[in-house]
């Protein structure tokens, strides 16, 4: 029994050893590799085209594939929407994805980028124009069926209180932050009229979001939207 003793504490300590590993004499346990993340699960989506090694969000994905899609300005497409119905004002234009409905022919492939605007005529009628954002032509043409006379006033009595035109608005933002123009719109925020203007970055495709008072021209709000 004296002599199977240390034989056995030795057969121990040898054990303990190596389950300890070779962490430069750190005791505890072997460390476990992290598993990967699965795919498409990852907070960004896409390479950043600029270089600087950072990966863009989706958000940003789609500004930059929308902005460079686009050949044709808000302010020309706003110009070709106001044409379209005799005598109207702009009220509100979007750059966005073509979601069909064309009735222009030939229409654009789905995805293609497409100015989407609100005019209204002279009596507060609105009419939707969809202009096409690459060739600059007017996909379709539709007044609002939806609207009684009391929207039609408020319309109306809301445009004669803008003093400042959206491309005074415009020129307000971009004057404070370079950026592509990619939302004009007359709205209220708080019971004041204002026209609001998002400008896209192309150095990092972040959003600035610009609320301009309609009556003094004053910026009441700039907001940078970074994801």
């Amino acid at each position: 029994m004296r002599t199977a003793l240390p034989a056995c504490l030795l057969v121990c300590s040898a054990l303990l050893v190596t389950g300890c590993g070779s962490d430069g004499g750190t005791k505890g346990p072997a460390s476990v590799a992290t598993p990967a993340a699965p795919t498409g699960m990852s907070p960004t989506a896409s390479p950043n085209p600029t270089g600087t090694g950072t990966r863009l969000t989706d958000d940003q994905a789609q500004r930059m594939a929308l902005v460079q899609a686009a050949k044709v300005p808000w302010d020309k497409a706003a110009g070709t929407a106001t044409g379209a119905v005799a005598g109207s004002e702009l009220v509100a234009i979007e750059l966005r994805r073509y979601e069909g409905g064309a009735t222009a022919s030939p229409a654009p492939s789905p995805g293609s980028p497409e100015w989407a605007a609100e005019v209204a005529g002279q009596n507060g009628t609105v009419h939707r124009v969809l202009v096409d954002a690459v060739s600059g032509s007017v996909l379709r043409s539709q007044a609002e069926t939806d609207q009684d006379a009391d929207d039609m006033r408020e319309l109306t009595d809301r445009l004669t209180k803008a003093q400042v035109t959206p491309e005074q608005a415009v020129k307000t933002a971009t004057g404070r932050k370079q950026g592509t123009v990619t939302d004009v719109h007359l709205d209220s925020e708080d019971n004041t009229l204002v026209w609001s203007v998002d400008l896209v970055n192309e150095q990092d495709w972040s959003k600035t979001a610009f609320d301009i008072d309609a009556a003094s021209g004053e910026v009441l709000r700039e907001q940078v939207d970074k994801d």
